[in-house]
């Protein structure tokens, strides 16, 4: 996993003086960690790591949907697609994760690509739900702020997909939307999903 801190990101000293690890944090947002979601089961010896940073089989489903439609529609010359949790350092207070990131390889130049966190922005970030412990936050306020920070950073287009209520988000300057996921998506231009047809076509219960 790529998105707990590394070397070379600036975290805050706050964050590292914790007694909870560092490899527990997801995000920093505004010098405040963010934990993965059911991290207190780690700390409590129920699981380890590992058992918590991973996704639902429904999550990497739609991830792994969401790749393949970008895949097949994009120049892959100009364009990386990159998954596994792709970390952004936005600046010494913000370290931010995403489960899809598309950058375009004349911002993120080759010289940048790196042991260390991604320090440009990419032209859009999708999620597939919240998978951050929201102890003292509601999940639309933490979505608000963390969509914010991607927007002020210059992610051109921010998309959240949420299986619980089966709702889209997108999310650009001066414009978001929220509609159902039987919507069709531009998730970049000629890349169009359509998540609940797509769950639908292969049988799924949570079309």
């Amino acid at each position: 996993m790529i998105a707990s801190p590394k070397p070379g990101c600036d975290i805050p000293e706050s964050a590292l003086e914790k007694s909870i690890p560092t490899s527990l944090i997801r995000e920093i947002i505004d010098g405040k960690p963010y934990y993965y979601k059911g991290y207190q089961e780690v700390l409590a010896g129920n699981v380890n790591e590992e058992g918590v940073m991973g996704c639902s089989s429904l999550q990497s489903f739609i991830v792994s949907y969401l790749v393949r439609v970008l895949l097949r529609s994009i120049d892959e010359s100009r364009y990386l697609v990159a998954t596994n949790e792709p970390g952004l350092h936005v600046d010494k207070r913000n370290n931010l994760a995403s489960d899809i990131l598309v950058f375009d390889y004349n911002v993120l130049t080759i010289d940048q690509i790196n042991l260390n966190y991604a320090r440009v922005p990419p032209v859009i970030s999708v999620e597939v739900d919240t998978r951050t412990e929201l102890e003292d936050v509601t999940e639309s306020k933490y979505v608000a702020l963390k969509t914010m920070k991607l927007l002020e950073f210059g992610v051109e287009k921010v998309i959240w997909f949420f299986t619980e209520t089966k709702q889209i988000m997108i999310a650009t300057p001066g414009n978001w939307t929220t509609f159902g996921w039987d919507h069709e998506v531009v998730l970049m231009p000629g890349a169009l999903c359509n998540v609940g047809q797509f769950l639908r076509s292969k049988g799924s219960r949570f079309a």
